[in-house]
């Protein structure tokens, strides 16, 4: 395809990054609709690939938020998240370099990260062309603009998913675990509920786009199993609905890999995105309306990594396997079954002293000498307490089977690989005073909050599941641990010092270069 000019496309004032001597930072946005024209279920709310298109006269790039699970996930996830093809993001650069004349490395697309069950999004070559032509009506839509940077705050949507045993191990909540054992959770990990967002202002007041960045895990966010954008979905909504004005609201992932929903383990109500993605857009807005605006320069720096791929996991599948034997041979001597245990267990729970009998019946024995019900008690009770025992078992073999398969599926990634590292893309944009930091791996909360703390800028958003996907970022110390972050892992404990040296690095180099 023959380059076309920026300066020919219809609707630009003045080519893309064409270099004025007092740059003004320009702004365009535009959207497409990526649902998939063949749903098998309902669709709750349409998904979409948004873009923020921007240029300062020097340096021009484009924010790309995708309502999907990941961009590019579909081979490295074993072809169990289908949407993202690995041919989307290069063929995307490789679309709008031609096209528009933007460095394809200077495009950061961001996955949602919406867990609905299925196939989200249309064909491959439909994804690409839609978000081809946002992309286009964005950077022909381009107006000039004034931005602003602030932090927002919601804690009340989010909890950590890791809660820590007495053992130090953590145990991940999750559908396909059982919740664990209430008397051995002593502590839960971080939580970051800081919401980065950007404003973006037309010259007359009216607002164009809103970026906010916000550390979740939008999972199964509809009881019917229907396609959703989730509650940042909602969020978003909401903040277009109350700015009005054509504003467009774009949501970024951040380094939530170890987060989930406070009522993600509710089952006394149908669940319900509505009110968490509330909370989260007037949480927004409520911040967004004191973010003062003014002028903004661009920058962006964009580098390919080397992480190196796990290489102990038949150790981990051996110890797992330990603990199944051991746990296996507990199951013994379990007398009771569940139809006998529960009102043995009622019994107890609703009168530990006299389960069997009013305490008037005790009484009469013992003054006739006798023990019979204290004696059937003390025999009742051990079975109780064996049955429980069984039942912690079982709980705790039923995480153990799904992190064997888990295991099993990473170790043949890796192999099939026939490499001993795995490339990761980082990027770094400035905007003003702000800047963004991406990452393909599913960031755990640790690293998001690291990373934000070395950061130079008085705003640093961390935009995880960006431009690729390498399931789980978790921090090295938590690999001894057994999370399903670090089962659900590609990477070894080294991997992140590798990753926060360059981060470090690309944001240093950024904000010695913003003057």
């Amino acid at each position: 395809m023959k380059r076309k000019a920026c300066s020919e496309i219809q609707g630009l004032e003045r080519p893309v990054c064409a270099g004025a001597p007092h740059p003004v930072l320009r702004a365009g946005v535009a959207k497409a609709d990526l649902t998939t024209d063949s749903p098998a279920r309902g669709i709750r709310d349409r998904l979409y690939a948004k873009v923020l298109a921007l240029d300062d006269g020097t340096t021009c790039a484009a924010i790309i938020a995708v309502d999907t699970t990941a961009i590019g996930g579909r081979g490295i996830s074993a072809h169990i998240l289908e949407d993202g093809g690995e041919e989307f993001l290069p063929r995307l650069r490789a679309g709008v370099q031609e096209e528009l004349g933007i460095p394809g490395e200077h495009l950061l697309v961001n996955a949602s990260h919406t867990h609905p069950p299925g196939r989200l999004l249309c064909d491959d070559e439909a994804q690409v062309e839609r978000t081809l032509a946002a992309v286009r009506q964005a950077v022909a839509g381009m107006t000039e603009v004034r931005m602003g940077a602030e932090a927002g705050r919601e804690d009340r949507i989010t909890i950590n998913r890791d809660p820590r045993l007495k053992d130090g191990r953590d145990w991940t909540i999750r559908h396909s675990h059982p919740g664990p054992p209430d008397e051995e959770v002593v502590a839960l990990g971080p939580l970051d509920p800081e919401i980065g967002i950007l404003r973006f202002d037309r010259l007359d007041g009216r607002p164009l786009a809103v970026v906010y960045n916000f550390a979740c895990h939008p999972l199964f966010g509809d009881a019917r199993g229907y396609i959703t954008a989730n509650f940042p979905g909602v969020a978003s909504s909401l903040i277009e609905r109350t700015l009005g004005d054509g504003t467009m609201a774009l949501f970024l992932q951040g380094a939530g890999g170890d987060i989930c929903d406070i009522l993600f383990k509710d089952f006394t109500r149908p669940r319900d995105i509505e009110p968490l993605g509330t909370m989260l857009g007037l949480s927004t807005l409520e911040a967004w309306r004191q973010i003062p605006t003014g002028d903004a320069r661009l920058d962006a720096i964009t580098e390919v990594i080397h992480l190196p791929r796990r290489g102990h996991i038949p150790a981990r599948v051996a110890a797992l396997r330990q603990e199944q034997e051991q746990l296996l041979r507990s199951l013994r001597d379990t007398t009771l079954n569940f139809r006998s245990f529960l009102p043995l267990y009622l019994q107890f729970a609703l009168h530990p002293e006299y389960p069997s009998d009013y305490s008037f019946r005790y009484l009469h024995e013992a003054s006739l000498g006798s023990d019979e019900h204290t004696s059937m008690d003390a025999w009742n009770r051990r079975l109780v307490e064996k049955y429980l025992a069984s039942l912690r078992a079982m709980e705790r073999l039923a995480v153990i089977q799904e992190d064997l398969a888990t295991l099993a599926k990473h170790e043949a990634l890796n192999a099939e690989s026939g490499a001993a590292t795995i490339a990761a893309e980082v990027q770094g944009i400035r905007i003003g005073e702000a800047a963004l930091i991406t990452s393909p791996a599913e960031l755990l909360v640790e690293i998001g909050l690291n990373l934000k703390r070395v950061s130079p800028f008085p705003h640093t958003l961390v935009a995880a599941c960006s431009n690729g996907y390498l399931h789980y970022g978790p921090p090295a110390e938590a690999y001894d641990r057994g999370g399903y972050e670090v089962t659900e892992c590609l990477l070894a404990p080294e991997w992140q010092q590798i990753y926060e040296t360059a981060v470090t690095g690309i944001l240093r180099r950024l904000f010695a270069r913003r003057r």
